[in-house]
Parts: C-alpha cells; structure tokens; sequence
C-alpha cells in the first residue's frame, strides 16, 4: 500500500487485476455515470492495460482496508498536465463498493498525493450534473463546483451538464496521510 487512511488504500495499478477492473467497468450504473454508451470487450481492455501501464498517467487501485486483508474495489487516475503542474482526476469504483464512503476517502487520498507527491498545484474533474451521489463524495474530499458545460453529457438517455470541479493545494484542507509520515 502506497497511502492509506483507516479504511482505503491506494496500492499499484495491475496487469493481474485487468478482469477485475473490466468487470467494474461493464457496470451499467457506471456506464451511466460515465455518460459512455458501449462496453468493451475484454481483449480490447486487455490490450489497452499495457499502453496504461507505461504511460505517463498517474493509476491507482483502491483498496478497502475494512476487513483486514486489503481488497481492490476500484481505480483512481490522474492525467497530469506537467507544463502547468494540474492534473484531471478520474474514480471507478466496484458496484458493490458504492455507497460505504470509499469514494470520498479514495479522493481525498489521491488529492493529498497530488499536492503534496506530485507538487501538483490544481486537480479538476468533470462529473454529470445528475450524478449527485459523485458530486458529494468530491465536494467532501476537498473539490468545489467551478462551473459547467452546458448540454456535455448524457444521463439515461437525457442531455444533462456536465459540472467542472477542482481543488487547489492551497486549499486542501487534510489531515495529511503523506505529511503525517514525515519526520
């Protein structure tokens, strides 16, 4: 485990893990959430893990530390922009792990390591306006609602906006897991 709170961990992104991660992502509640009409195949997912494993992005799979053994129950992404130190966060998380508060302590591990790893000074995402679930989880780890693209997205067959949120280095609010391990 990388970083950790009392109930998440954010461990290394893994080939082994590729079926799992598939299977989270064939989830039509997340399919919805994603706005994104058509699953994958398995053999394209498959393929496409190894161009993530040596990219320049930032992964991570969410570990549910409750039970004692770790068990991964999702991913975490940031796709840095390093010309001008902010970076785009993307979550998934098991259906079976939603709704327990993993989400918001993914994302607040994430941002910590962000801003205080990374030296990251901005951290935005984009979430679908009627995924109000998603925009309480980020607004409790630390993002704010900055603005919206109007018409950007589908929501059960429905045009809906789509919200810009980020959070600033200036503003996180910790505690810290990563400063809490300095000396």
């Amino acid at each position: 485990m990388w970083v950790r709170d009392n109930t998440c961990g954010l461990g290394p992104y893994r080939a082994d893990l590729v079926e799992t991660y598939w299977r989270w992502e064939q989830d039509p509640a997340l399919l919805v959430g994603y706005g994104r009409q058509q699953p994958e195949s398995l053999e394209a997912r498959t393929e496409g893990i190894a161009a993530q494993l040596r990219g320049d992005n930032i992964r991570f799979t969410v570990y549910d530390l409750a039970g004692g053994a770790p068990v991964p129950v999702g991913v975490v992404t940031l796709l840095p922009d390093p010309s001008v130190r902010t970076a785009e966060y993307v979550i998934m998380l098991a259906p079976e792990s939603r709704g327990k508060g993993l989400g918001t302590a993914a994302t607040r591990l994430v941002l910590d390591y962000g801003f205080h790893i990374t030296n990251l000074r901005m951290i935005w995402l984009k979430v679908l306006a009627p995924n109000v679930a998603a925009v309480r989880a980020y607004e409790k780890a630390g993002f704010r609602a900055v603005g919206s693209l109007r018409q950007a997205g589908y929501w059960l067959g429905r045009v809906c906006d789509e919200l810009i949120m980020d959070a600033i280095a200036d503003e996180f609010p910790g505690p810290s897991a990563i400063t809490s391990l300095l000396p």
